[in-house]
């Protein structure tokens, strides 16, 4: 998988789970160690997650509207 698109899933996977904690009754244990594990993992793609972020802020979109295909790397590679 392309690090821009994992990125992307992992981001959104990050917004549902911030999104239920926010919500009556918070977040489990579970679901909140899934979230230190997704930091992680995000932290090892640091250009796709910029590049996501941009892309969302250019677009006026949260991130988990976008596609891999609304992301446009500045150099046109994007590599891990």
């Amino acid at each position: 998988m392309e690090p821009v698109q994992h990125a992307l899933l992992l981001l959104k996977r990050q917004s549902e789970l911030e999104n239920a904690m926010r919500r009556a009754g918070g977040i489990r244990v579970t679901e909140e160690r899934e979230l230190y594990q997704l930091r992680e993992a995000l932290s090892r793609f640091p250009a796709a997650v910029t590049a996501i972020l941009e892309a969302a802020s250019r677009m006026r979109r949260p991130v988990d509207a976008l596609c891999a295909q609304d992301v446009e790397p500045a150099d046109g590679v994007m590599s891990h």
